[in-house]
């Protein structure tokens, strides 16, 4: 596994030694135990051993998108941990004599960009995994980071995780939003119409198993959660749960002028994404809607 130690890796790896699997890790430090293995990232240095020896590969990580601003060096920096993790991993596996059977890489669903409709009355359209990329910063990091690990297709079962927002305690998304709102800043971003794709820590970290147990699941797979949830709704669901105000607005503009041209990716980008895939092999979500995972996990 590559990229265990953050929020999504530490739950992962927790439920898959729960399900009984031996897992070893790839940090990027010295290794202090012989279930670690050292690297840095970059093509060539993905140790042969580890790969090798395992079953199956893992792999998440990356640049926070969260950290702002978002600056020209800061940009390459998410781009280039995306690519060159992933560049490596696909390389070793490439080079392997017995190949691991399976690879679950880290995508998003920000490949899909900003799908809000261009009218107020049309309906927006759901974004499935054959749906097409959209236009943005992102949805260029994801289309790279996908075709650095795309080569590995031909060596192994590849599957490419499009994960939208993460709702887990403590870490992700609701903690800035939940700190916010204990403080009665409890906001709606622009209009709040526009769907985020959210999925819970504990149905993200299963959807991950189960990619990696179905032999039949390869290519694109959207980790979201089985209903839609606009930003309104979201927003709200942390407000009402931790039973705070829920009445300000910030305008689209103010969000725009503020973040220096990430708030149409983070905050302002429609995504109505649905977990085809999933639903289409039978996987069953714990937390079916968004505002009942918000008052699961705040209450937790």
């Amino acid at each position: 596994m590559a990229g265990a130690s953050g929020m999504i890796g530490r739950a992962l790896r927790a439920q898959l030694e729960t399900e009984g699997a031996e897992v070893r890790v790839l940090v990027r430090r010295p290794a202090r135990a012989a279930a670690e293995y050292p690297w840095e990232g970059t093509v060539g240095t993905v140790p042969q051993a580890a790969v090798a020896w395992a079953d199956a590969v893992a792999s998440l990580g990356g640049a926070p998108i969260a950290r702002l601003p978002w600056t020209k060096a800061y940009r390459r920096e998410i781009m280039d941990s995306r690519v060159d993790s992933a560049s490596a991993l696909a390389q070793a596996i490439l080079r392997a004599d017995d190949p691991p059977k399976v690879w679950v890489s880290a995508s998003a669903t920000g490949f899909y960009g900003d799908a809000a409709p261009t009218r107020a009355d049309l309906q927006p359209e759901a974004l499935t995994e054959s749906s097409p990329s959209g236009s943005g910063f992102l949805a260029a990091v994801v289309r790279a980071w996908e075709a650095a690990a795309l080569p590995a297709a031909s060596a192994t079962r590849l599957v490419r995780a499009r994960t939208g927002m993460v709702l887990g305690r403590g870490e992700g998304t609701l903690k800035p939003l939940a700190a916010a709102t204990r403080l009665g800043l409890g906001a709606r971003f622009g209009d709040g119409r526009q769907f985020w794709p959210w999925i819970s820590l504990r149905d993200e970290v299963r959807a991950w198993a189960f990619a990696l147990r179905d032999e039949s699941i390869r290519g694109p797979v959207n980790l979201v959660g089985p209903t839609l949830a606009t930003a309104g709704e979201v927003t709200g669901a942390v407000a009402h749960a931790l039973r705070r105000p829920h009445r300000l607005a910030v305008p689209a503009g103010v969000l725009r002028a503020a973040l220096d041209g990430a708030a149409e990716d983070l905050l302002l980008a429609s995504q109505p994404v649905r977990p085809g895939v999933l639903e289409a092999h039978g996987f069953e979500f714990l937390d079916r809607t968004a505002p009942a995972a918000i008052r699961t996990v705040l209450a937790g």
